[in-house]
């Protein structure tokens, strides 16, 4: 094996010992036209009623939309 693949397969090692495994993700690049002429036309689409009530459910859900904490409360 090539030094490069050698480090790679040794990091790719000591990740899965700490319970770490590699993820490649492919995606659409959104610097392409068609990708972002895809994109227009979905959102488009959307339904303005629907995507209220999915926000509207996020925001009960959320963790974070609890009372606001100061300085203060941080210190204790």
């Amino acid at each position: 094996m090539t030094a490069p693949a050698e480090r790679m397969k040794t990091m790719r090692g000591r990740r899965r010992v700490q319970g770490l495994r590699e993820l490649r993700l492919v995606v659409p690049d959104p610097r392409s036209q068609s990708v972002r002429a895809r994109v227009a036309a979905q959102v488009a689409r959307l339904s303005p009623v629907d995507e209220d009530d999915a926000l509207a459910w996020i925001e009960r859900v959320s963790e974070f939309d609890g009372p606001a904490r100061s300085d203060d409360d941080e210190a204790r």
